[in-house]
């Protein structure tokens, strides 16, 4: 495991945070990985809530225009917006609840980046479609919004999931990721209220100014990755993340496998 000072903690978690959000590899799946090599010491619950606003900051800086159009001539688009986020809100909390342990555990993180590059994969076979977000119904946003609940299993990426379903059900690849951002706001938020009310019970450990570091590294770094992803959806090419994905998921599986078989032999042997 690794023993890492706080502020290089801080630093690593908020870059990875600020890249994975965005491009379509998991930033849920790489902080878990990240976590379990420092041995369940990879950032606090205040850590958390901090980096997901920075990251929440960069889409309204990035879509503020698009966010101007929704207030003003889009607003049929805000309902759909809501629409899409029920599913990743009510299996949110399902999860939260009763399951956290799911949201933590490195072997399905492994699995499920594996799972995530396969279906970056698609992204080549579906055609640019037509539609701009704005057409959008329904049954659609639907798919869309269950796609983005099916991201809060560590390793799927919501961006990839949710511009992968867009684009299936016609959208312009352009308009996809737009609408999987916009889609990201009230679910990002939602997120980091949820956990900033466990952390105001709790209290918070970490000090403030490795807090405000790390949200402003995680906007930075995010920023700068949201312009990268959008340039490459133009250009078609989202599948190429998948060579990262699927070898990096795999070594996470077996690493894991291998830690599971090593403590089965310690416990055995300690018998």
């Amino acid at each position: 495991m690794l023993e890492l000072p706080e502020t290089v903690q801080v630093i690593i978690l908020a870059v990875v945070q600020g890249i994975a959000e965005f491009l379509p590899i998991s930033s849920s799946g790489h902080l878990v990985v990240i976590n379990a090599l420092m041995g369940g010491e990879g950032g606090s619950l205040e850590l958390n809530v901090v980096l997901h606003f920075g990251t929440l900051l960069a889409i309204i800086v990035f879509y503020r225009q698009r966010i101007i159009e929704l207030l003003t001539k889009d607003r049929r688009v805000i309902p759909l917006l809501i629409i899409g986020t029920i599913p990743a809100a009510v299996i949110g909390l399902y999860l939260k609840k009763y399951h956290t342990g799911l949201l933590e555990n490195p072997l399905l993180a492994g699995f499920m980046l594996v799972v995530t590059g396969f279906m970056l994969m698609l992204f080549t076979r579906i055609p640019n479609g037509t539609k701009k977000y704005p057409q959008l119904t329904i049954p659609p946003v639907l798919a869309i919004g269950l796609a983005q609940a099916a991201a809060l299993l560590p390793g799927i990426s919501r961006s990839g999931a949710t511009i992968v379903m867009g684009t299936a059900t016609g959208l312009e690849r352009q308009s996809a990721a737009t609408f999987s951002f916009l889609l990201a706001i009230p679910a990002i938020a939602g997120a980091t209220l949820l956990e900033g009310k466990d952390m105001l019970e709790q209290g918070a450990a970490t000090p403030v100014w490795l807090l405000a570091t790390g949200c402003l590294i995680a906007f930075v770094v995010g920023l700068g990755a949201l312009r990268w992803l959008v340039k490459w959806i133009e250009q078609g090419k989202l599948h190429l993340f998948m060579y990262w994905l699927i070898p990096f998921g795999f070594s996470i599986v077996v690493w894991q496998l291998y830690e599971m078989v090593r403590q089965s032999g310690e416990a055995t042997v300690g018998l």
